[in-house]
């Protein structure tokens, strides 16, 4: 929709800008379905989602009448986070893009170092590195053969819970399947799920039928 599209690839401002505005909002916004419905959006939400079954804290609809502090916290935080990134992206942008000059093999070897050091303080045990290690090796070789490792993180976090109310549905309806299609938040969801697959898969088709007929 661009009244400008050659200036694309040229460095454009509006073209920087505007997939980080977007990055940003979608950062904070993934917060939405974890803290009003407990549903993780991402890894990253999936992450945090864990950590607060291990403290004790449900997230979805009763989570602001039950943790009021954790929830105004989080909003809050927010404010500050965006505060003090402005405080200290402007004198300091220069040192951040300097950073950009170190090879991306050096940073990985780095993080890895830090994420290990961080699994063992928890417990000092080495056990837990290992684990560590075999979970970061299957997440490259996913990446290689072309799957995405962040449903595996979304099946860790949430299979425990999904298999528990499966279960209690099973249980309210007397076996019986047909009540995740005839209620209606229920029926609801997994249509969207249905649609969102059938959009998927046509999306696939559609590019790889152009590809096809480009090549002829």
């Amino acid at each position: 929709m661009s009244k400008t599209p050659e200036r694309f690839g040229k460095g454009a401002i509006e073209g920087v800008a505007g997939p980080e505005s977007a990055n940003n909002a979608a950062a904070g916004a993934a917060f939405i379905p974890l803290l009003t419905l407990g549903i993780p959006s991402d890894a990253v939400m999936a992450l945090i989602f864990g950590t607060l079954l291990l403290n004790g804290i449900t997230p979805g609809p009763q989570l602001i009448g039950e943790h009021p502090d954790l929830f105004w916290g989080v909003v809050s935080s927010m404010y500050i986070g965006n505060a003090l990134l402005l405080l200290l992206n402007l004198p300091f942008v220069g040192l951040f893009i300097q950073l950009l000059r170190v090879r991306s093999s050096i940073l990985m070897a780095f993080a890895v170092v830090l994420t290990l050091i961080g699994v063992y303080s928890l417990g000092n045990d080495s056990f837990n590195m290992g684990v560590v290690l075999f979970f970061g090796v299957l997440g490259y070789l996913m990446r290689k053969a072309g799957f995405d490792p962040a449903p595996m993180v979304l099946a860790f976090v949430l299979g425990k819970i999904l298999e528990g109310a499966f279960r209690q549905s099973l249980i309210m309806s007397n076996g019986d399947f047909a009540i995740f299609a005839t209620r209606p938040l229920s029926g609801g969801l997994l249509g969207l799920t249905a649609l969102g697959v059938l959009y998927a898969v046509a999306s696939r088709l559609w590019k790889a039928r152009r590809r096809s007929g480009g090549r002829e």
